[in-house]
């Protein structure tokens, strides 16, 4: 039984490289014939996309949750995450690129790469809180005064790293431009607003910590004051 390359790499999700397969065939026991249930297993499916994109999360969430012990910190991080997305969505539209298997490894890269910016305000900003005592939306600003510098670095470094890749040219290019659009593009976007999304959502969760704190405190019970009888 023989295959036709080009439309078995359409069924993954590869309409980019089918045109380069056209006309040829291959062996069926080379090349097996997947189903539906075992592209979705493979992750090469939009339901497998979106399973390793929520495992990502998840995981991000569950390690900032034990870092900080809080519940409501590890959401002001992860929120600068959907930015990041929407940034490496909008370069591939613009570049008339498909979103491969190789985009889907970089929007994951960028979750990594992205939330350091939160990270590196949130943990400045809880430090001078608990040492000095100091208001939550004074200690933000201050976080993004003093954190501005080497956010900058950081994310300049990660963007002149991937340009190469979204850049290049030659052999194997067309298979490496997808990871390096998506990370430049992700980090251009979140760079612009994270600096100034991230200390609104911290004052708010902030608020909606104390606000959770003071509803399920246990309300102490007055002492009862002994009368002397008369």
């Amino acid at each position: 039984m023989s295959i036709n390359v080009a439309d078995w790499l359409r069924r993954l999700g590869l309409e980019q490289y089918a045109p380069a397969f056209a006309g040829n065939n291959i062996d069926g026991e080379v090349l097996p014939e997947l189903t539906a249930e075992d592209l979705i297993g493979l992750g090469v499916t939009s339901i497998g996309h979106r399973r390793k994109l929520l495992a990502a999360l998840a995981a991000v969430y569950i390690v900032l949750g034990i870092l900080y012990e809080s519940f409501i910190h590890p959401v002001t991080i992860v929120s600068t995450i959907p930015s990041a997305g929407i940034g490496a969505l909008l370069a591939l539209q613009l570049m008339k690129m498909d979103l491969s298997i190789i985009a889907i490894i970089g929007i994951i890269l960028l979750i990594g790469i992205v939330k350091k910016n939160a990270i590196l305000m949130i943990d400045f900003a809880v430090q001078v809180e608990r040492e000095e005592n100091t208001p939550p939306d004074q200690a933000i600003y201050r976080a993004a005064l003093m954190r501005f510098r080497p956010i900058m670095m950081t994310t300049m470094a990660a963007m002149f790293g991937a340009l190469p890749l979204a850049l290049g040219t030659g052999a194997g290019s067309e298979i490496r431009k997808p990871l390096g659009i998506t990370i430049v593009g992700g980090l251009i976007l979140s760079q612009m607003l994270t600096l100034f999304t991230t200390p609104v959502v911290y004052i708010y969760m902030d608020r909606l910590q104390a606000w959770l704190r003071s509803s399920f405190r246990r309300p102490t019970a007055t002492p009862v004051s002994a009368h002397s009888d008369d």
